[in-house]
């Protein structure tokens, strides 16, 4: 049922010329929202708006400034999706106190204008990295939380704010934890568009841990998820999986998208340096409550969702942002 209907209204996305939150902002714009987009463009590019931006607006700040507060009440702003955030991990080894300040400090930040401005609902953008590794198959909403890394310690820590603001300050927040989401405009280097960048050179591909097993689903499907989820009848304060609940491992993606490039075979190196102090080595995603809150369930297969990968990243010049910054 729908409860909160976002047509017309105005809405506000954190990160939105990332790559998730670029999804989102398109998406929004289908169902008839007003999309103000709020990023420090640190990651997020304008590239990632380029077609869109006509219809959008769009704000240069970071959440940890006041202009949170000053863009929300300015708008008039009833929906808020927050998704900006230090995402890229192997950046948290160098730098954690910035991924706390970000990550943490960032969304109370976020929480805190939107009590104090009475925005009516905010899906926080968590990480299916808060779980660990699986300590069972498929991984539930229940599942213990231990994360491995800073950056997935500094999610959960924000996870945890919204959970308990919700109740001490009565913030109407819905935490939604994505697993590994993959597609076109992504803005970190992560292993899907390393592989396809990689490939796109030559049958070579360095690797790191490519025995690592992970639920990757569609970015387009988690957008549809994430309106859905602000739209629907759902209580305040719960947590909702997305994913695919199946798994790949690296070395099969690899293989995967070799294939769809057009190689007959590939070779994998491995390079230790991509290799994590401690690493999670199976996600796979119970979307279960999902599916009974908001009826959805991913549409796009690994296959297709690759290939679109694939044709996106050709079609534009083979590079990602990232790329063109290095």
């Amino acid at each position: 049922m729908i409860v909160n209907n976002i047509e017309g209204e105005k809405v506000l996305v954190t990160g939105g010329a990332g790559f998730i939150g670029s999804a989102l902002t398109r998406e929004l714009l289908k169902k008839g929202a007003n999309v103000i987009v709020y990023d420090n463009f640190l990651y997020g590019d304008k590239s990632n708006l380029s077609e869109i931006h006509e219809s959008i607006q769009i704000i240069n700040a970071d959440i940890l400034s006041w202009k949170i507060y000053d863009t929300i009440k300015k708008h008039k702003v009833k929906y808020v999706f927050h998704l900006a955030a230090e995402p890229f991990i192997p950046y948290c080894y160098d730098n954690p106190e910035k991924f706390f300040d970000v990550n943490v400090k960032g969304t109370m930040n976020v929480l805190m204008a939107c009590k104090t401005l009475d925005v009516e609902r905010i899906v926080h953008f968590s990480s299916s990295e808060v779980y660990g590794t699986a300590q069972y198959v498929p991984m539930d909403e229940k599942h213990p939380t231990l994360p491995l890394s800073t950056y997935a310690v500094s999610k959960l820590a924000a996870d945890r704010l919204c959970f308990v603001f919700h109740y001490e300050h009565n913030i109407p927040v819905i935490i939604l934890r994505p697993f590994n989401c993959y597609g076109p405009r992504e803005t970190q280097p992560y292993v899907i568009p390393e592989i396809v960048s990689q490939l796109s050179r030559g049958n070579v591909v360095k690797l790191g841990n490519v025995n690592a097993k992970r639920d990757f689903t569609y970015v387009e499907d988690i957008a549809k998820g994430a309106v859905n989820v602000m739209e629907a009848e759902i209580p305040d304060g719960e947590i909702i999986n997305l994913g695919s609940n199946k798994t790949y491992s690296i070395k099969e993606i690899a293989y995967l998208v070799g294939n769809l490039i057009g190689y007959d075979d590939i070779k994998i190196e491995i390079e230790n340096l991509r290799l994590r102090p401690r690493d999670v080595t199976l996600l796979q995603c119970d979307y279960s409550k999902a599916k009974t809150y908001i009826n959805w369930e991913p549409e796009v297969d690994i296959r297709e969702g690759l290939k679109r990968t694939i044709e996106w990243y050709i079609e534009n010049g083979k590079h990602w942002t990232w790329e063109r910054l290095v």
